[in-house]
Formats: C-alpha cells, structure tokens, sequence
C-alpha cells in the first residue's frame, strides 16, 4: 500500500523540474527566434511602405480619371459646339481640377480647334492653346485607339501641364477631346485630402517632381531611407515619397515585442508550476485526509465495539440470572447505562460532525447556566471515572453570569472535553472542571494531568481527524473529531476555545479552555 505513495511522490518531483526544463527550453527558443522576427520585421515594413506609396499615387491617378470620365460623357456624341455648355453647367461640382476642355479637329493636318470651354477665361487660356498646337500636341500619342484615355504630363518653363485625352469619330470626321487639368488645384485641394501623414508626430510623406523638388508635404529628414513610387499615368514624372521606420524605431519595436513574449513565457512557466504545486498540494492533502479518514473509521468502530461488548457481556449475565447480589445487579445495570451514555456520546458525536460538514446544523440559542451545563456534562461521565479509579474535581464559582446558548451543543463540547481528559488521565489522578468569570465571558476550563500537548501540536489539534503525538504513546483510543467539533460548536457561540500546555513543572498538564460571551456582556451597548 505504501508503495503508491512513494512512486506519485517521485513522479511529481519528477514532474516538476521537467515543466521547468520546458519552461526554459520554451524561452531560449523565444530569443532564438525574435531576431529572426527582427528581420522579417523589417521586411515587412520596407514592404507595408512600398504599398503605401503605391497606394497613394493610384487614389490620385483614379480621382483625376474619374473626372476625365465625367467629361467624356458630357461629350460623348455632342456637337463640337454644345460641349462647353453642357460641361460647364456642372464643372465646379463634378470635375473640380478640370480647368478647360478642348475639341481638335484632327481629320487634317491645321488641328483646328472647333470648341474651347474654360471655367476662369482668362488670356493664360490663349497663351495655352498656342502652347498646345505649337508644342504639346507633338508630345501626344495619336495611334491609340478611339476613346481611349491618355494622359500627358509636362514641364514648359517651369509650369506644369496636365492633359487628359482621347479621340472621338463622328461620322467621317475625327477629333480629339482634351481635358487641361489645374496642377495648382490638385496640390493645394486634392493632395492634402490624399497624403495626410499617418504617422502623426513624424514627417513621413511628400511628392517630388523629376528635379527632386518637393512639390507637396515637408521635407523628410535627411540621411533616413525613403521609398518612391511615381504618379501611374496622371502626373507619372512625380513620385510619392514615404520615409521608412527607422532602425532605432523597428529596435523599440521588436524590443516590446521581446519583451512581451517573455513576460508572456514567465507568466505562463510561473502560472504552470504554481498550479502544478497547487494540484500536487491538493493531492498529498487529499491523500493525507483520506489517511486519516479511514483511521477515523477504524477508531470509531474500536469507540463502537468496546461499548457494545460491555453491555452485551453485562446484559447477558443479567439474562441469565447469574449474578445473586443485589449489589452487583445494580453495579452492572449502572455499567450498561453508563457505557449506553458513552455510546450516544459518541453517536451524536459523529452525527454533529456530519451536520456540520454538510454545513446543516442548527441551533437553539437561549438564555442559560453555563455551569449547569458543566454540571450535567460531569454527571454523565461521573461513573466512568469512578470505574477508572480518576476523580472529577467540579467547581463552579458564584456570581457566574448566565450565556446566550444552546445547552445541548454546549454540553456536548464539555463532555468532549472530559473524555479526552480521561483518556490522557492516568489511574489515581484528578480532572478538573471549573466554571468562572472571565470578564465579559463565561470560561470553562477542563484540566488533567496527562503527558500535554506539544507547542507544535497546540494549532493542529482541532483540524479534523487530527490525532496529536500522545495518542501514540499512550494508546488512547479516539474518533479525531472532539475536538473540531468542539471548536465549531464555541465558535458559533461567537467564542473561542484553546489549549494551555504545558501546566506543571515536569512538563505534563494540559488544560483545554472555552469562553463564550457572557448575557450582560451581549446586553452592553
């Protein structure tokens, strides 16, 4: 039987360390691995940034076209003539950055422009148009197909153009419809809707043309690396730039990151070994408890058997008429009722103990003697004393006030009291009961002069099932409940209970003392 005991006490000290070995295996494998995470970090980000870049350059590029669209349905199928009314009636609404539109006749080779439409006439428009037959629409794509969208971006002393063009057939007629983008109104009204900084507190984001000016945001700051990813097909000779993380900003990154992940791994190894030792401690308790379960029911069947023989052995000669003394029928008769007394003592015992671990017991508080109930606690145990040649010494003081209590459960804890005083109590000594005051409270006080109890000893003994050290060495039978019953029962009393060892010189003695509130001292406000 003992073996099993001893192999799960070498499996968990086993166990323990090998939840610890992988506690530690866990967190080397963390740091192994978080520089790897610092790399592809990095990687990551240089990525994330591209893509950010190429993401704002295409919400440009796809605005600007949305607007060359509206212009080409206002000239779809329209007279030459009647596009600029039909435009310009929407044009500050739905094509903001659109500044004119042009129709070219391009079935000869004069380029004749057959209808002009600006939102501000101005003589910038003439100054335009020359521009445009002297010197841009050489610059444009005429192979492409009809109503395919083109654009063109240029640089003429120091201004910028932006044209969007397709060509249109009518009938035998070709023509090309083209749309002068205002470059100012894109960067001062578009592009800072478009290119808000999504690092707040750092300068991450500007557009450069092809000289690397900077034509929107501020400066970035020098020496830091940069990602550029040009305009698609609208203004394709300028670039978005982001400005990358910087490594001392990735390093505090992957720094909390590290740290995180230890702290997790630390937290998740003490979270691991304290519910090991948590479980491991329930077990070697629970394994103890049920020890000391079953000595508790061995020794209440010894409490139960010794009883039973008794009156049957003194019940039988009754029976059978051989005992011929008067004296001795009636010594006999009191031994069956006495050891009847001892067996419903222990019975109630038992069953008290039972209610108040199923948390069930109940009581009728009311306003008593504490020294009647001593009294009567006494009486009960009078004649085995006397058979075991110990006297019991009963004092109760005057002046004794009365107690809030529940006589029966209160003379069930003295009466335990006296029995393991008897028990530990040896032949032709005395136990003491004493009733006092003790200021506000009532005491009782269950003296005997047995071997004590030792200091260690003094908190343990009413645990459950407890049995301390002298019940080895003096063999005194007992169930291990007395005396958490009897703390219980003071305790709902609202007193306290203690033991006092030990009480002579040589180092024997013990007195087990209970104070319960006194009636007076419960009426004081």
């Amino acid at each position: 039987m003992q073996e099993r005991p001893q192999r799960e006490r070498l499996f968990y000290f086993a166990l323990v360390p090998a939840i610890l070995v992988a506690v530690f295996v866990l967190g080397t494998l963390t740091l192994r691995i978080t520089p790897k995470i610092e790399d592809a970090q990095r990687d990551g980000v240089l990525k994330l940034t591209y893509d950010l870049a190429g993401e704002r350059a295409q919400i440009l590029d796809d605005q600007i076209i949305r607007q060359d669209n509206v212009v080409a349905a206002y000239t779809d199928r329209a007279e030459p003539s009647q596009i600029g009314k039909r435009w310009l009636s929407t044009a500050a609404r739905e094509t903001p950055s659109v500044r004119a539109i042009l129709v070219i006749d391009m079935s000869t080779g004069d380029h004749e422009v057959l209808a002009f439409a600006s939102r501000n006439p101005s003589r910038e428009d003439d100054i335009f148009r020359r521009l445009l037959l002297s010197r841009l629409i050489a610059e444009m794509n005429f192979d492409d197909p009809t109503d395919e969208l083109r654009h063109l971006h240029e640089s003429v002393d120091d201004t910028q153009y932006l044209l969007s063009y397709w060509q249109r057939t009518q009938g035998n007629r070709r023509h090309m419809v083209i749309a002068w983008h205002d470059v100012d109104r894109v960067v001062k009204d578009i592009m800072p809707q478009l290119f808000r900084d999504p690092d707040k507190g750092s300068a991450r984001m500007n557009v450069m043309d092809e000289r690397g000016r900077i034509v929107f945001g501020p400066p970035l700051k020098v020496g830091e690396p940069t990602v550029g990813r040009p305009f698609p097909t609208t203004l394709y000779n300028w670039q978005v730039q982001v400005r990358l993380a910087s490594d001392e900003e990735v390093r505090r990154q992957v720094e909390r990151r590290r740290f995180i992940e230890l702290s997790l791994v630390l937290v998740a190894g003490l979270v691991t070994v304290a519910g090991l030792i948590l479980v491991i401690t329930s077990s070697m308790k629970e394994r103890r408890l049920a020890s000391l379960k079953s000595d508790f029911v061995a020794n209440v069947s010894h409490e139960l058997k010794t009883p039973l023989s008794l009156i049957r052995m003194f019940g039988e000669l009754l029976l059978l008429e051989r005992v011929t003394s008067d004296e001795k029928r009636k010594q006999y008769l009191q031994i069956i009722v006495g050891e009847s007394e001892r067996l419903t003592a222990l019975i109630e015992n038992v069953l008290d103990f039972a209610r108040v671990e199923r948390g069930k017991i109940d009581y009728d508080f009311a306003e008593g003697d504490v020294g009647e109930v001593a009294r009567r606690a006494v009486d009960i145990y009078r004649f085995r004393a006397t058979r075991e040649n110990i006297e019991i010494d009963l004092r109760v003081e005057e002046g004794v006030p009365p107690a809030r209590i529940d006589a029966r459960a209160l003379e069930l804890a003295v009466m335990n009291l006296i029995d393991n005083a008897l028990k530990y109590a040896k032949d032709g000594e005395k136990v003491g009961v004493v009733v006092e005051r003790a200021g506000s409270k009532v005491a009782v006080r269950v003296s005997d002069f047995g071997p004590g109890v030792p200091k260690e000893e003094q908190d343990r003994i009413f645990e459950r099932f407890y049995r301390g050290a002298a019940a080895g060495t003096t063999r005194a039978r007992g169930s291990g409940i007395g005396l958490a019953l009897v703390r219980y029962i003071v305790e709902s009393h609202g007193g306290t209970v203690r033991v006092e060892s030990p009480t002579q010189p040589d180092g024997r003695g013990t007195t087990f003392v209970i104070e319960v509130p006194a009636l007076a001292a419960l009426a004081t406000p």
